[in-house]
């Protein structure tokens, strides 16, 4: 197949979202509390459908099943990654994910999750929870313990456009204000570690699990910024922002016209902003703001053409 395999997105509620995914993005949500877009996603809880082409109506994890030759030689047993839009209406809960082995030890064999964040859109003075103070897991323990939060958690305020790698045991939270475009490793197990007294539509309060998160957090821990290697070709700026062993996560903003190669792997897309159309072999296809597709593997030489910022990524 030499075809782009564009998906429809599932939209979650959440006790922080908001209706953000609507006012950027122009998606349909259900309710005015939908925290997040899972845009490519083969996880049970939430699987991104394919809405055109051959394989129309085919959940993402089935198409990973059914048709490898569209994934190149990946060995994982499910559809690795998943790309959220996330909307903090207001401050998740601060937390802390798992690595893989943990993971499959302790959570019916599910992944780790490291993920990173591309900042979309952020109000003034908006932040992010990114690390801790405690330099062991005694005094991590005993500041959780103490409800010592302000002098335990590394506060960084954000604007668009910054990146922040969140590898699995970094405690993090997104605050108010913020929306991102998240890739990770195709996980749903988050660990709570604090939820700022919160109480849901029934007075309660939503479960924390302190000894998990104390047990796979890693310690120390500090936030390492850094610059990103920038290449400039004709019609296209690409910023690489990680590769390692999870992912590789690229900016490409298009102003004009672009060629791109055949990868042997697969590649995730998507539109952030702006508008144009890739060019194929196959045909021309219409882009815009909000659109989430794969390109599949032996996909290519192809064109962007336009004005248009996406972030790319892959295994």
């Amino acid at each position: 197949m030499n075809e782009p395999i564009f998906l429809t997105p599932v939209f979650q509620e959440r006790i922080w979202g908001g209706t953000k995914l609507n006012t950027l993005f122009g998606y349909e949500i259900p309710n005015d509390k939908t925290g997040e877009c899972w845009a490519v996603s083969g996880h049970k809880n939430g699987q991104s459908t394919v809405h055109s082409g051959p394989y129309a109506g085919a959940k993402l994890g089935d198409l990973w099943n059914d048709h490898p030759e569209l994934f190149g030689d990946s060995e994982s047993d499910v559809f690795p990654l998943l790309t959220k839009i996330l909307d903090a209406s207001d401050d998740l809960s601060v937390q802390v994910h798992p690595d893989d082995a943990y993971a499959r030890q302790f959570e019916n064999g599910e992944l780790g999750k490291t993920e990173c964040w591309y900042i979309v859109d952020a109000e003034p003075g908006a932040s992010i929870i990114y690390g801790h103070n405690a330099q062991s897991h005694e005094q991590l323990r005993s500041m959780i313990e103490a409800g010592q939060w302000d002098e335990l958690l590394t506060q960084i305020e954000v604007k668009p456009g910054d990146f922040f790698y969140v590898p699995s045991g970094t405690i993090h939270a997104l605050g108010k204000g913020i929306v991102v475009l998240e890739t990770q490793q195709s996980s749903d197990t988050t660990y709570r570690v604090y939820d700022y007294d919160r109480k849901d539509a029934n007075g309660q309060g939503r479960e924390l699990h302190l000894e998990k998160a104390i047990e796979v957090t890693s310690v120390p821990q500090f936030y390492k910024g850094g610059a990103y290697e920038t290449d400039r070709f004709e019609g296209v700026t690409i910023t690489k922002f990680v590769s390692n062993e999870f992912f590789t996560v690229q900016k490409w903003e298009v102003d004009g016209q672009a060629e791109f190669g055949l990868r042997d792997g697969y590649t995730i897309v998507s539109i952030l902003d702006g508008e144009g159309y890739l060019k194929a072999e196959t045909g021309e296809y219409p882009l815009k703001k909000g659109d989430h597709f794969i390109l599949p593997a032996g996909f290519g030489p192809y064109e962007i053409e336009g004005k248009l910022t996406t972030i790319s990524s892959w295994e």
